[in-house]
């Protein structure tokens, strides 16, 4: 296969950093309900992918029958949740913060593997622990600088917390699906199922669906063709150069991203108090990725070692 030139991969990531660092500051600038504009977000996406599950996927779309379908379900309404949760919290409060706090998914997702003990290699290791530790103490810095500031910061940042608890269960029944389906597959019956229950809430809620302005339409375009489509595709076209965990590190960059571009164009300042503790925030997701990393790596060899030793495998 050729290999991709490594200016066309640093573009890509460039692409997909500055794509999913506008999502958060898109959200606060349009003029919509939140819910409404993850419902739109989705059924966009929805929309987009369906010509390439209707012709070259079909074969694969009918396998949704089975038990990978109820996965990309269940995934699903997990993806309904945090997209419920966390674009409110970024209206609510500050980009900054909500963006922090959303991206402790991988703390609760490594949480979620000790609890249910699903995957020895995915649990938490002790370096993963001290992430963990330190993430926690971030988010304590920052939201206890919101409770000072006003009620509705503490909410915000309590939806942003929630919004990454349910990205960590929809991440978890997506490793499932994603096992024997493409991505395309799987993103669009979750996308799918994700839009029918945001659009049951917004009609039972009754959200405002409609009559929007031509600024606020065009910021939900930019979510779907950016953060949507285009980022999260293109980091996946640079794990043919990178691994999967040097992406999930630079996928961290959107919290100062989000935050600089929340100031430069919304003139949303972060608030000084909190920005020491979102650096630590930040500093151990990154900790947890990378401890995750190292022990999936152990993991393999040691079951490489084992398969050598074992003369019923050979």
């Amino acid at each position: 296969m050729r290999a991709t030139p490594a200016y066309l991969t640093v573009a890509a990531l460039v692409m997909a950093v500055v794509a999913v660092s506008s999502s958060a500051p898109l959200i606060a600038f349009a003029a919509a309900p939140a819910l409404a504009v993850a419902f739109w977000r989705n059924a966009l996406a929805f929309a987009a992918l369906t010509p390439i599950s209707a012709g070259p996927r079909r074969a694969e779309v009918r396998t949704l029958l089975s038990a990978d379908g109820l996965y990309c379900v269940l995934a699903g309404v997990a993806l309904a949740a945090h997209f419920a949760t966390w674009m409110p919290s970024v209206q609510l409060g500050s980009v900054a913060t909500a963006t922090a706090l959303v991206a402790t998914q991988p703390v609760w997702q490594g949480l979620l593997a000790a609890v249910t003990g699903s995957s020895a290699s995915s649990s938490p290791s002790r370096l993963g622990w001290v992430g963990i530790l330190l993430a926690v103490a971030g988010v304590a810095w920052a939201t206890g600088v919101d409770v000072g500031v006003s009620t509705q910061a503490v909410v915000a940042d309590l939806l942003a917390l929630l919004g990454a608890m349910a990205a960590a269960v929809y991440t978890a029944l997506g490793e499932r699906a994603r096992a024997r389906l493409s991505t395309t597959t799987y993103t669009w019956a979750c996308y799918g199922t994700c839009a029918a229950l945001l659009l049951g809430v917004c009609l039972l809620a009754g959200v405002r669906m409609t009559g929007y302005d031509n600024r606020t339409w065009a910021a939900i375009l930019a979510l779907v063709i950016g953060a949507q489509l285009l980022g999260h595709s293109m980091f996946n076209y640079a794990l043919h150069r990178v691994t999967a965990t040097t992406v999930s590190v630079l996928i961290l960059l959107e919290v100062p991203g989000a935050a600089l571009l929340a100031w430069a164009w919304l003139g949303q300042a972060p608030r000084a108090e909190a920005l020491p503790g979102l650096a630590v925030l930040v500093v151990g997701v990154a900790v947890v990725i990378l401890a995750g990393a190292r022990t999936r790596i152990a993991g393999r060899a040691s079951a490489s070692l084992a398969d050598a030793a074992d003369p019923s495998l050979n």
